[in-house]
């Protein structure tokens, strides 16, 4: 009788999100969206508005910029691990493999939490049958979707 090998946990790294090199054309466009906004909002009297526009665009642009960072990732028998926060199976309501995502393989946790957000993992294909190995003793499978405020984000390259 053969005893299967039990996987006590599975750690990778991968970055925090696809990484798309933003063009001129995108730095034009946020320029003069945030140029033609924060007029309309010094037109309109609404000083405090339009300062809070420009801030938010330098920051835009700020973030845009850099590259992103590789985060450290782990299912273990306790829970799931980012970047050093552990999220227990307890805090957990399912989960979904989404293996034909456009940047590739990911795994949607649901929190039990009400305005917990939606955690999206990035998992290298040589994994996906590991972690659901791992993942599917401890948490139902369920029909997950990525929200679409995230898809509207990666839309614009985020």
């Amino acid at each position: 009788m053969a005893t299967e090998e039990v996987i006590q946990s599975i750690t990778w790294e991968a970055p925090e999100h696809a990484h798309i090199e933003k063009t001129t054309d995108w730095f034009w466009v946020v320029g003069l969206l945030t140029i033609a906004s924060a007029a309309a909002a010094f037109i309109f009297g609404n000083i405090l508005f339009g300062l809070v526009i420009i801030f938010g665009a330098v920051a835009l642009v700020t973030h845009a910029l850099r590259d992103p960072h590789t985060i450290p990732f782990a299912i273990t028998a306790r829970g799931v691990r980012i970047d050093g926060d552990l999220y227990p199976y307890a805090t957990l309501a399912g989960y979904a493999l989404d293996v034909e995502n456009r940047h590739g393989p990911q795994l949607l946790l649901r929190n039990r939490k009400t305005f917990a957000p939606l955690l999206i993992l990035p998992i290298p294909e040589e994994y996906i049958d590991e972690i659901e190995d791992v993942i599917s003793l401890r948490l139902p499978e369920e029909e997950l979707e990525e929200p679409l405020s995230h898809q509207i984000l990666e839309f614009f390259g985020f």
